[in-house]
């Protein structure tokens, strides 16, 4: 199935919000922004007027959209939104490497540590998810 195609954003028109289901978009005279009536976040149009990006935020990625004539559509899928399947490959990787590795040991000292490092290793992914998502 193809991807819906994304219309050019008019500038005189109102669009409903795409962070909050019920505010409305209204475009903010002489600027190629709109203001949402509910979150009070601006957006600025990008992209050739395809494109509508969230001005302010706190996220460490910036969030745009895109119009599919009745909808939003997040444009941009990139890496920084997807920690949580990194974080479970690197959780994975850890279990599939680091425990062998500890059940092998033989020593006291040593399995303590391989058990230290391995946790360690996996709380680390779980805290960059955390402090990703979180507001």
């Amino acid at each position: 199935m193809p991807s819906p195609k994304s219309l050019k954003i008019d500038l005189n028109e109102e669009y409903p919000c795409p962070c909050r289901r019920k505010g409305t978009l209204a475009p903010i005279t002489l600027t190629e922004a709109f203001g949402c009536d509910r979150c009070q976040q601006i957006f600025v149009v990008e992209d050739n007027g395809y494109a509508l990006e969230q001005l302010s935020t706190n996220y460490p990625y910036k969030k745009a959209w895109r119009w599919l004539g009745n909808r939003w559509q997040p444009a941009n899928t990139s890496l920084g939104e997807s920690y949580l399947p990194i974080a479970m490959g690197v959780i994975l990787v850890l279990l599939i490497v680091w425990l062998p590795l500890a059940l092998r040991s033989t020593a006291g000292l040593n399995i303590v540590f391989w058990a230290l490092l391995a946790i360690f290793l996996a709380v680390l992914p779980a805290i960059m998810v955390w402090l990703t998502y979180r507001r």
